[in-house]
């Protein structure tokens, strides 16, 4: 029986559009109900948000069930992350902070098994065999796996046409956020020259033939994404819905009652 169908990474080669949504609140109860509500792909985040291994472990328990495709954010891409997030049963990984071609060689060395890479062969031990019930997942778990990339710094963008000459990379994201940062317009990512350098990057990215993506919230920005060929686009925040609503409902509520009392 080979690894299970990574069905995410064949629908941004195919040239499907996937809708994807940040978690970022880090419960299995929430994630549930993001993996059910209609999204292509969800993030389970641990570099902003407050998730380690286990609660990883847990969402990604959670959303096997569920039409979401679930994409796991280390905080770092460090090969001994990897290894652990990989081994949790994660099939697609998005790296943070990639900048240059050799820390994107490094990254898919992190993924395959030796003699080409650097993943051990432990996954007797972990969710990704399902304990040794997959007999052939030493031997397809890489055609499965799915190694996404993130540009997000002045490096990132100079170093983009070498990245995306390194075999191994599945698909390359944009973070406007981190990127506006750097280039000073922190805080500001829809500044004229952000905005234009991340559409820059998208339209090398697609004429290079690998699947971009992004997340944004400005519907906006996200149609000339999708417009230049971005396929894998996360348009929401579970934290921000969350916050917002609960925000919004307490003001409704407050003016009501106010209202109310006169």
């Amino acid at each position: 029986m080979p690894a299970p169908k990574n069905t995410f990474k064949a629908a941004i080669y195919a040239g499907e559009m996937q809708i994807g949504c940040w978690l970022g609140l880090a419960e299995p109860y929430l994630a549930e109900i993001s993996g059910s509500a209609g999204f292509d792909w969800v993030v389970v985040d641990a570099e902003h948000a407050p998730n380690d291994l286990r609660s990883i472990v847990a969402q990604l328990q959670i959303l096997d069930g569920l039409p979401s495709h679930a994409v796991v954010r280390p905080p770092i891409g460090e090969t001994w992350v990897i290894k652990q997030y990989l081994e949790a049963g994660a099939q697609t990984l998005l790296i943070p902070m990639v900048g240059s071609a050799d820390q994107a060689r490094e990254l898919v060395r992190a993924i395959t098994y030796p003699p080409h890479g650097t993943r051990g062969v432990g996954s007797a031990l972990g969710r990704s065999s399902r304990f040794s019930g997959i007999a052939d997942y030493l031997t397809t778990a890489e055609d499965e796996l799915c190694l996404l990339v993130q540009i997000e710094n002045r490096a990132g963008v100079a170093a983009l046409d070498d990245i995306l000459g390194v075999d191994g990379i599945d698909g390359v994201f944009i973070g406007p956020a981190d990127l506006a940062a750097d280039m000073g317009h922190i805080g500001k990512p829809n500044t004229p020259e952000v905005r234009e350098t991340v559409l820059d990057c998208m339209r090398k990215i697609v004429a290079a033939g690998k699947p971009a993506g992004i997340l944004t919230t400005d519907q906006t920005l996200q149609t000339e994404c999708a417009e230049i060929g971005a396929r894998f686009i996360a348009t929401q925040i579970d934290v921000s819905l969350f916050a917002n609503g609960m925000r919004r409902a307490a003001a409704e509520a407050a003016a009501h009652l106010s209202t109310s009392k006169t």
